[in-house]
């Protein structure tokens, strides 16, 4: 099964009055395992960057100026991602803005829906958690994900989050690694052993203490006071 976790930065909010994509981060998930595949790319927008965009994700117009646009890269984004099922937060933004750029291109497969099944971790979010907070921020404080390197918006650094709020939403910590706090630094063969099913095999049997004759006298005396305060029989005997 792969997956991709998909993430992007726009010059603005709204593709209808012009704004185009910045920045494409793609992180791949096989099999519940984040492998090293990444595709990040900053992109030429051809117009200028908003005040507003800027402030969040700090990338600049003059940053942008030697970047390739779109028409240069389309074709090795849609390699990385073809088949596979894009995993995106709030997906209607970033999905709108990719088939808007697929627009201006007439490129030949029309959006990007067809060529990748689209699954929306928000709309996940809103039914686990109705009524709460469920921004990226806000999942990563629920389950317990380390952002604080976040001070920005990436849309490489955001894939890589979401990729762990999505693994914890879908099911939790598939595996456990003591070598490293991040798996995705090890080698390739310490990773597939670190994501070996740990299970405890039962070496004895367990030791089975019984109540003494006592114990069982003092039980009972207990019982007593407590039907004679409750002024009712206790659960224990029913």
């Amino acid at each position: 099964m792969r997956q991709v976790v998909l993430d992007t930065e726009t010059t603005g909010l709204e593709p209808s009055q012009g704004h185009r994509i910045i920045e494409i981060g793609c992180v791949e998930v096989v099999n519940r395992r984040v492998t090293q595949q990444r595709y990040h790319q900053y992109i030429n927008p051809e117009r200028v960057v908003d005040e507003g965009a800027f402030e969040i994700h700090g990338i600049s117009t003059e940053f942008l100026a030697d970047k390739p646009v779109f028409f240069k890269v389309v074709d090795d984004f849609l390699d990385f991602v073809k088949d596979a099922e894009l995993i995106i937060h709030n997906a209607p933004f970033d999905v709108g803005f990719i088939n808007h750029e697929l627009r201006l291109l007439n490129a030949s497969i029309g959006t990007i829906e067809s060529c990748c099944k689209i699954t929306d971790t928000l709309i996940m979010a809103r039914k686990m958690h109705p009524g709460q907070r469920n921004s990226l921020d806000a999942l990563c404080k629920r389950y317990d994900i380390d952002n604080t390197h976040r001070e920005l918006h990436g849309a490489l650094l955001d894939a890589e989050i979401l990729a762990d709020v999505f693994l914890s939403m879908t099911g939790g910590q598939t595996a456990l690694s003591f070598q490293s706090s991040d798996a995705r630094a090890l080698p390739e063969q310490s990773i597939s052993n670190s994501l070996t099913t740990q299970r405890l095999q039962k070496t004895q049997s367990l030791k089975v203490i019984v109540a003494s004759p006592d114990e069982e006298a003092l039980h009972e005396q207990r019982l007593q006071a407590i039907d004679k305060a409750s002024d009712a029989s206790t659960l224990w005997r029913q």
